[in-house]
C-alpha cells in the first residue's frame, strides 16, 4: 500500500521529466530512425544545453534566451558532425564520438573551468521559478502547471516535425535514411539532407539538455553520460506499446509516451530501494529487455505457425 501511495505521489514529477526528456528522445529519433545514423554527438550536445543554461542564467540572463542560444549551439555541433561524416567521410559514429569528445573540454570552458554550477548559482531567473510563478497566479499546483507545459510543448514539437517532415525537405530526409542511392538517382544531395537531420536532432538535444538543467537547478559536464541509451530505451519502450506499424506522427508521439514510462519505471525501482549508482545498468537492462520483445512475439509467431502446419498434416494424414 505503501509503495502504491509512493508511486501515486511521483508520477506527476515522473511524468513531467518524462515529457522533458522526450524532447532529447525526439533527437535521437530523428538521427537513429529517421536518417539511420549512429549519432553519439547527443552525449555532449545535452551536456552542451545544460551547460550553457548553467553559465549564462546565473550570469542574469533570461532562461528562455538562453534556451534559444543552446539550441544554436547545439545544431552547430551536429553541424559539425555532420560534416566531418559526410565531407570528410569519417564513419558516423567515429564522427559523433570525435565532436562528443571535444564538447567535454568546449563545456569546461563555457563553465569557466568548473565541472558544475549548482542551483545557489542560477539565483531566481529560471524557467522553473515562472512555472511557480505562474501557478501562484492561478492558484493551481506547481506540478499540475508543468505537466501542462511539457504536454502544450510536446504537442507543439510532434505538430511540428510532422510538419516539416512533409515538406520536400523533410521527405528528402525520411527518403535519405530509407534509401540514400534512391535519393541519389534522383538527383538528390544526400550529404546535405544528412547534415540537415543531424543538426535539427542535436538542437532538440542541447534545449532538452538546457530544460533538464533548470529542472534540476544544475549543470554539469557529465550530464550527458548515456544520453543516447536513455533515448534509446524511450524510443524502444514506445515502439514496443505502440508498434512500428502506425503512421508517422503516431511514432513520434510514442517517443514521448516512452520517455514518461521509463520516467515512471526509474521512479518505481527508485522506491523500491534500488541504487541510484546502478540506474545505468536498469537502463541497458530496460533496452535490452525491450529489443527482445519483438524478438520474442516473431519467434512465438513462427511456433504457433509451425505447429498449426503440423496439425494440418497430421489431420490429412
Amino acid at each position: 500500500m505503501e509503495l502504491l501511495t509512493g508511486i501515486l505521489k511521483n508520477l506527476p514529477d515522473a511524468a513531467s521529466l518524462g515529457l522533458v526528456w522526450g524532447i532529447m528522445a525526439i533527437g535521437v529519433y530523428i538521427t537513429f530512425k529517421v536518417l539511420d545514423v549512429a549519432d553519439m554527438t547527443v552525449d555532449g550536445t545535452f551536456a552542451l544545453g545544460g551547460c550553457l543554461v548553467a553559465a549564462t542564467v546565473s550570469a542574469g540572463w533570461n532562461p528562455w534566451l538562453a534556451g534559444l542560444l543552446a539550441i544554436i549551439c547545439g545544431m552547430a555541433a551536429g553541424a559539425v558532425t555532420g560534416l566531418l561524416h559526410t565531407k570528410l567521410k569519417i564513419p558516423a559514429i567515429l564522427a559523433g564520438i570525435l565532436t562528443m569528445l571535444s564538447l567535454y573540454s568546449v563545456n569546461l570552458m563555457i563553465m569557466g573551468g568548473k565541472s558544475n554550477i549548482g542551483m545557489s548559482q542560477f539565483g531566481e531567473n529560471k524557467v522553473s521559478t515562472m512555472l511557480d510563478h505562474i501557478a501562484a497566479l492561478f492558484g493551481a499546483e506547481t506540478k499540475t502547471v508543468n505537466i501542462t507545459v511539457g504536454i502544450v510543448l510536446a504537442i507543439l514539437i510532434v505538430a511540428g516535425l510532422y510538419w516539416f517532415f512533409g515538406t520536400e525537405k523533410g521527405c528528402l530526409i525520411r527518403a535519405t535514411g530509407i534509401n540514400e542511392n534512391m535519393v541519389k538517382a534522383q538527383g538528390g544531395n544526400t550529404d546535405n539532407m544528412k547534415i540537415a537531420g543531424i543538426v535539427i536532432a542535436n538542437g532538440f538535444v542541447a534545449f532538452s539538455g538546457a530544460l533538464v538543467a533548470q529542472i534540476q537547478r544544475y549543470g554539469d559536464v557529465g550530464m550527458g553520460t548515456g544520453t543516447i541509451v536513455i533515448g534509446l530505451a524511450s524510443i524502444i519502450i514506445g515502439e514496443v506499446i505502440f508498434g512500428t506499424r502506425c503512421s508517422f506522427k503516431v511514432r513520434l508521439a510514442s517517443v514521448f509516451f516512452g520517455s514518461i514510462i521509463y520516467r515512471v519505471i526509474i521512479s518505481i525501482v527508485l522506491l523500491l530501494g534500488f541504487n541510484p549508482n546502478n540506474l545505468k545498468l536498469l537502463t541497458a537492462i530496460l533496452v535490452i529487455a525491450a529489443l527482445s520483445v519483438p524478438v520474442m512475439r516473431t519467434a512465438a509467431g513462427e511456433r504457433k505457425r509451425i505447429r498449426e502446419n503440423l496439425r494440418r498434416y497430421e489431420g490429412v494424414e
